[in-house]
Formats: C-alpha cells, structure tokens, sequence
C-alpha cells in the first residue's frame, strides 16, 4: 500500500509528476532527488573536458572560446537527447583521444584545416547513424577481434599520455633518442606531475569532481608562480561564430579522407559500445545480454557526433565518466537530464576555463591515459598471434603520433600473423579487408 501511495503521489502534477510519468523513476528505483545527485556526480566526474577539449583544439587554430562555447552546448544538447529519446542515466561529451586524433593526426600530421576535419567527424557520424538504424553495427563490432579492440583503447591512451608529458615539458624532444627528460627544476612539469598525483589520489578516494579539484588546485597554486593568469571567473559566453557551420568538404574524394573517417568512426564505435556495457549493466537496462533500447541509444550517440561537428567541436560521445552517477543511484534520463542542466550552465564560466594552464590539461589528460591503458590487463596473453598485433597497434599510436596508424598497422600485423600460422579461421572477412584497405593506404601515402 506505500509503494502504491508513493506512486501515486510521485505520479502528481508539476516537475516531480512528469518526470515520474516520463522516465519512470518508480519501476526503477529512483526518485528525482537521487537523480538530481546522479547527475551533479556525473557532471563534475566529466566537466574537465570544457577546460581541455579548448586547449586540444586549440593546437589547430580553431578559437578557443568559440571551442568552448560548442563543447558545452554539444555537451548539453546531446545529453539531452540521449535522455529523452533513450531514457538512458548516460551524458555525453566530446570525447577524450577522439579530440586528440582531430588534432594531432587529422590536422597536424595529415595536413588538412579544421574545418576538413570536422568533415571528416560529420561524415563518421552520419556513417555511425545508418549502421545503427540498419544494425550493421553489431556485425562490425563482432567481426573485429577482442584484443584488438583492448589494444586501441590502450594504445589511445599512451598516445594521450606522451602528449600530456610533451604539453608540460616533462619530455623534450632530443635529436639522439627522440625524446628525453625535461627540466625538472621548472615548475611547469613539477605542477603536472602533483596535479596527476593528486587527481589520481582524489578519484581512488572517490572524491566527487576528483579531477576538476586537482586541476584548479594546481592552477591556483601557479597564480604567486606567474604561470597562471587571473582573468575573472563568471561572464556572459563568448561568440560560438568562428566555428559554427564552418565544415569544408573540399577532400572528401580523397583517399585519406577515408582512412579518417573510418578512423573516427571505429574509436567511436567501440569507445560508445563499451560505455554503454559498462554502464548499464548496473541500470537493470541489460537483460540476458541485452541492452534495451540500444537502437535508441546507439542513435542518439550518432546524432551527437553529426551535431558537434556542425558547431564546431570533434566527435561527441557516451563518457565512461556516467558510471559515477550510476554508483550514486542514477537510473533513468533524468540524471541525464540534470547533467545537460549543469552545462549548460558551464556555459557562462568561460573566464575560468581560459586561465586554466597546459600543465594543469595536461594533468587531467595523463591521468585519463592510465584509466584507458588498464585494456592491456585483459588481452590474451598466451597467443602471440593475439597479443603480438595488439602490442604493435598500442605502441605504434605514440610512436608515430597517430591512432590512425597505430590501428592500421595491428589490423595489418593480425591478418599476415592469422594466415601464417595456419589460423586464417580466426581472422574474419572484414579483419582481411580492413587489413588490405590499410596495406594500400601506407603503399600509395606513406
């Protein structure tokens, strides 16, 4: 008779009436006071990214403050549609390693504007979208093998990692042996190795915004320093003009267009599949294997890569961060909901987020390359056939600067080693076609 009474009452009019109608909050648990806690728990675990997808972007021209400006509102938008059309507990970001991608590899090695890559990031997500409505998406995802799957994520992590040591001058460059140790006696890499440390030690303590905390402590203690420019906390946002609807698809013809497409959509496939696992199986969303509502899901995800790229940010994704909001009993789209709320509401710290130091991204960014390294833990290590193409796809990545490569080369080194070996079964069709695709990428570019 409670239960029903709480129904009924949840069930009322105003906000707590529709949500309860709209989400179901009752069936599963919940109520809009834990979602509304959910949702602040995600939101501080992830909103690092409005201060270091900026200083990524960045690297390629594109206006900071009009990057910071479309990651809030991608952010904010694309939750909301994940919430409402999925009624999934997940938020939604640019993604860490896919921004770095954009940047490193699209930009600055293979050359093209940014506006050629957010091309590039609107066709993957329109690519994402048809393979979802038409569930060919599974099929891809089964054909791919298990390890390499682990192997990329780690190996986008590494590359995250040089990065980030590379940002703050804790590697130098060095004509002998590439690199080498920086000047510990400056307190540039100082302050990014105690800001990792710290934020390391803030989330194994299960600290709320762990890494938002360490990041502005670090920044705070480089103001005495002169490494940190005070320029205000609070002010209207700035102009989203310099990147909005700025797409070029001037290359679209061209054969490395391709590679990075394929190359965004596969980090975001995967990436976007095993968020929605890891989180959901806590939800009750899983049953007997399966995700309800996946179709809805994997949509809303695509929609969010094809809507950043026309604002002007690299691809919008499921964070893996959502998991923290699950833990503190986030259910529904509500909590999602809630995370679009605070945002939107980032939207008008851009001051703040402009005094932000590369050493203290840098930090964040190192501390997210060892969260996406732990893959390596669960590769077969028994079959060098499996681990020996998964090592050569997570290390190649840093060592060439581009995830694009790094993937290539471990479809390429898996196939040969399958057919060597006598074990060509093991390696489906599309791991031989992608393995050929990228054999004759590296013949006619390089």
């Amino acid at each position: 008779m409670a239960d029903q009474a709480n129904v009924q009452k949840a069930s009322g009019s105003g906000f707590s009436g529709w949500a309860e109608r709209y989400f179901g909050l009752a069936e599963q648990g919940t109520n809009v006071r834990t979602e509304f806690i959910a949702g602040l728990t995600t939101f501080l675990t992830m909103v690092y990214i409005v201060f270091v997808n900026p200083a990524i972007l960045g690297k390629t021209g594109m206006d900071t403050g009009a990057v910071f400006v479309a990651t809030c509102v991608a952010a904010a938008v694309s939750t909301m549609v994940m919430a409402l059309y999925a009624n999934y507990p997940i938020a939604l970001a640019p993604g860490m390693g896919i921004n770095a991608f954009f940047a490193f590899t699209v930009v600055l090695t293979y050359k093209y504007t940014w506006q050629q890559a957010l091309a590039a990031v609107f066709c993957s997500g329109v690519i994402f979208f048809l393979i979802s409505v038409f569930r060919i998406r599974q099929y891809v995802i089964e054909s791919i093998p298990h390890n390499l799957k682990l192997a990329v994520a780690a190996g986008v992590g590494l590359f995250l990692g040089i990065i980030a040591l590379e940002e703050a001058k804790v590697v130098v460059a060095q004509p002998a042996t590439l690199v080498t140790l920086g000047d510990l006696r400056h307190w540039e890499p100082v302050l990014m190795l105690l800001g990792f440390v710290l934020i390391a030690a803030l989330n194994h303590r299960r600290v709320m915004g762990g890494t938002l905390i360490g990041i502005i402590v670090v920044t705070l203690i480089g103001l005495p320093l002169g490494l940190t420019h005070y320029t205000g906390v609070v002010s209207m946002p700035p102009s989203i003009a310099p990147t909005l609807f700025k797409l070029d698809f001037s290359r679209v013809a061209e054969g490395t267009f391709l590679i990075v497409v394929f190359s965004i959509l596969f980090i975001d496939v995967f990436d976007n599949a095993g968020t929605l696992i890891g989180v959901t199986h806590r939800t009750g969303l899983m049953k007997d294997g399966k995700l309800a509502r996946m179709k809805e899901a994997l949509i809303s995800d695509s929609f969010a890569a094809m809507f950043g790229s026309l604002i002007g940010t690299s691809t919008t994704t499921s964070y893996i961060e959502s998991a923290a909001g699950v833990s503190a009993g986030g259910r529904t789209g509500l909590t999602a909901v809630f995370v679009a709320i605070f945002f939107l509401l980032a939207l008008f710290f851009s001051p703040l987020a402009g005094m932000i130091p590369a050493y203290a991204t840098s930090a964040a960014l190192f501390y997210v390359a060892c969260v996406m390294v732990r893959g390596l833990a669960e590769i077969d290590w028994d079959d060098i056939t499996e681990y020996g193409p998964a090592v050569v796809a997570a290390v190649t990545m840093p060592l060439t600067y581009s995830i694009a490569t790094g993937i290539g080369l471990g479809f390429i080194t898996y196939a040969l080693l399958k057919i060597l070996t006598g074990k060509i079964r093991e390696a489906s069709p599309a791991v031989i076609v992608l393995a050929v695709i990228f054999a004759a990428k590296f013949a006619v570019t390089g």
